[in-house]
């Protein structure tokens, strides 16, 4: 389906935030039905008048908050798909946003592109989440087997799962607005940080991470 033919509903109590996003949606993402809502009883009477696609929602709002957003809407419309976009940089956050039903967690710090990107994957019916919760997650499962890599900014740890993932340098560029020979450097400092010499040593150092399903 077109992006244009897709409605989605942005939820946020802050009206200059809402409509620097919406602004996104409709020049850069091609979407030509863009609601909002400020609060999450607003949200829950806009998908009664009209149900959307994709809700892209923040959680701190005034109460109910984006998390029982979530589970009341999924819990009368299963189809509904959730994105939640939120500045808290929080695994626990993430993983409760998630076991509620959504299936995307971007924070705002994020780079336009990539809340795009978890739009175009979430309405695909994949999952989501920014480079840095995803780094977070990874460290937070090795504790004392880290092996350099809290040492990559949350850009390198991103070109590595899609690295891992099968991505070539050209993919990963087209997909990051990044030229390939950028993504090469970025290889490059990956290994030099990791310590390694090769492609082989980088995926096996990726698989004993638990990295091999990308998380971007």
């Amino acid at each position: 389906m077109n992006n244009a033919d897709l409605s989605i509903l942005l939820v946020d109590d802050h009206a200059v935030v809402r409509a620097g996003y919406r602004h996104l949606l409709e020049t850069q993402g091609g979407f030509k039905q863009v609601r909002e809502a400020e609060n999450a009883q607003e949200a829950y009477a806009a998908c009664q008048k009209d149900l959307p696609a994709l809700v892209i929602c923040d959680i701190s709002m005034p109460e109910p908050v984006g998390l029982n957003l979530v589970q009341r809407v999924l819990g009368r419309w299963p189809e509904v798909k959730f994105l939640m976009f939120t500045m808290h940089n929080s695994i626990e956050l993430a993983r409760a946003c998630m076991d509620a039903g959504a299936k995307g967690y971007v924070t705002k710090s994020s780079r336009p592109e990539v809340l795009l990107r978890a739009i175009g994957e979430v309405l695909a019916g994949r999952t989501f989440m920014s480079a840095d919760l995803s780094r977070l997650m990874a460290l937070s499962r090795l504790r004392d087997n880290r092996g350099g890599l809290d040492e990559l900014s949350s850009r390198e740890f991103e070109v590595l799962c899609l690295l891992v993932a099968g991505q070539s340098a050209e993919q990963i560029g087209d997909l990051l607005f990044l030229s390939a020979k950028t993504i090469h450097n970025i290889h490059y400092q990956i290994k030099k940080k990791l310590q390694v010499s090769s492609d082989i040593e980088l995926t096996k150092l990726a698989i004993a991470w638990g990295l091999t399903t990308p998380l971007v």
